[in-house]
């Protein structure tokens, strides 16, 4: 078992169904950079994520929202999937719920409200959940944006390379 995996949510969001290798994660972290937005928890991380993206426009879920908010900036934000079952949560006894409280103490994001005694600030480069939303409505044409962007990336490295 890995344990864990990161993906951009530019990749994340061009994904209609769960890889099987990915059913055993079922805590979520979402992140850009050192700025921890969310941590969660859900029987399949995958499902879960994308409650929260759909969610977003209809305000339903404020960490939809937030990455609706700051599109197309968190095209790059990453998308952290992890299993309870890894060595990393060894010290909780592998319990999903102590290991998503871990998480949150460790990274006081600043998004979650529960289990989260001294969440950090939002850094002031993001807008907040709570900010218009100016992306399209349209999952389709964000999911072209983010295959626009995967490509773009792509052929950048193999010029690169």
């Amino acid at each position: 078992m890995n344990g864990n995996l990161s993906i951009k949510l530019k990749q994340f969001i061009l994904l209609d169904d769960c890889p099987p290798d990915w059913k055993e994660y079922d805590l979520y972290c979402i992140r850009d950079g050192d700025a921890t937005f969310y941590v969660g928890r859900s029987y399949l991380a995958f499902d879960r994520v994308w409650e929260h993206i759909r969610n977003g426009w209809k305000a339903r879920s404020l960490v939809g929202r937030f990455l609706l908010c700051n599109w197309p900036a968190s095209m790059n934000f990453e998308i952290h999937l992890m299993s309870s079952r890894a060595s990393d949560f060894d010290p909780v006894r592998n319990d999903p719920a102590l290991a998503e409280e871990m998480l949150i103490k460790r990274h006081r994001p600043c998004l979650n409200d529960s289990l989260n005694a001294e969440p950090l600030e939002l850094p002031e480069k993001y807008l907040p959940p709570n900010a218009e939303i100016r992306c399209s409505r349209s999952l389709t044409k964000l999911r072209f944006q983010a295959a626009l962007a995967v490509k773009n990336e792509e052929k950048k490295k193999w010029m690169e390379g």
